[in-house]
């Protein structure tokens, strides 16, 4: 039941983004032209054990089309990374991911995610509940950074390798960095040559300033990971993963298509359950890098509601 095993190499990889990576854009990417694995936005699993357990359990709404598809999780009680991965494999997810790279301050002070890295006893008891917690249905991941305020490059990977999980992703910074420097690719590769040193079957991604398919190629070469997660890449171009066009090759016409059927989509999806301000990050991704886009953008951060979008881009088309 490892999925993983059977993509071809080298593959690529939709990153988790907190209220990016929802069921709505992943729709859009995937109509752009789709990464060979998709991750969803980062889901609480100490929140997915509470009353508040529908609003949480929203970010794992997916589409039998996006397989495979992993679920990413974050949180600090083993015992309810057991229960969401439980839940998680009765969702039909391809996989489960364990979050110990996010570098927010906030969430980082409750000794979650990217803290992790300087808790081994905890993010030890997290890792081997998750696993129990699937029953060996699907696989379990993990994806981290180089180190929390110092790089543990190779200590921390090895300590990581050395668990039952299938695939790794190692984003090139450390937490303290968030995404303020260079990402570290050299970092990376010492991880793929421990894991090849250790002997480990385990598949290594690399993540961190890769915005085109030309660079995961020139990433694989000089470090020899087996994948590349794309993260904010996708926000340059939704058609990243698409080797065959870009989003400069499209007009204003086709552009305002993007923007409204990402809208339609949203509102489907969520009605007025969501806050309608989410959608002006993606407004950002559809109209840039052309003549007369600021005033045009500018335009669509003012609207207010799925009515005023409709009337903006009825009266933006040529």
């Amino acid at each position: 039941m490892n999925f993983w095993k059977d993509l071809k190499k080298p593959f690529t990889v939709l990153a988790p983004m907190e209220d990016v990576t929802d069921v709505v854009f992943r729709s859009i990417v995937a109509d752009c032209g789709r990464p060979d694995v998709f991750f969803t936005e980062f889901t609480s699993a100490d929140g997915l054990n509470s009353p508040g357990r529908e609003k949480v359990a929203k970010r794992l709404v997916k589409r039998n089309v996006e397989s495979p598809i992993v679920a990413q999780i974050w949180g600090k009680k083993p015992e309810n990374y057991f229960k969401a991965a439980q839940d998680i494999v009765e969702m039909g997810f391809d996989g489960i991911d364990i979050n110990m790279g996010c570098p927010v301050r906030k969430i980082v002070k409750q000794g979650v995610c990217s803290a992790l890295i300087d808790n081994e006893p905890l993010a030890h008891e997290v890792i081997q509940a998750t696993i129990e917690g699937t029953a060996g249905k699907i696989p379990v991941s993990v994806k981290t950074r180089l180190g929390f305020k110092v790089k543990r490059t190779e200590e921390w990977a090895a300590f990581l390798l050395n668990h039952d999980i299938q695939a790794l992703t190692i984003h090139g910074r450390i937490s303290k960095e968030m995404s303020k420097f260079p990402c570290d690719w050299d970092e990376i590769k010492k991880v793929v040559d421990l894991k090849n040193k250790l002997g480990k079957d385990i598949v290594i991604i690399g993540n961190g300033d890769v915005n085109s398919l030309d660079e995961v190629d020139q990433r694989v070469r000089e470090t020899g990971v087996d994948g590349v997660m794309i993260g904010r890449g996708v926000f340059k171009d939704p058609f990243v993963f698409n080797p065959n066009k870009s989003i400069r090759d499209l007009n204003l016409n086709e552009r305002l298509d993007l923007v409204e059927t990402h809208v339609d989509r949203f509102a489907e999806q969520y009605g007025t359950k969501r806050n309608f301000e989410v959608l002006k990050r993606f407004f950002k991704i559809y109209v840039s890098d052309f003549d007369g886009a600021n005033e045009i953008r500018q335009k669509f951060m003012e609207v207010k509601s799925f009515n005023e979008v409709k009337e903006l881009i009825k009266s933006l088309r040529s």
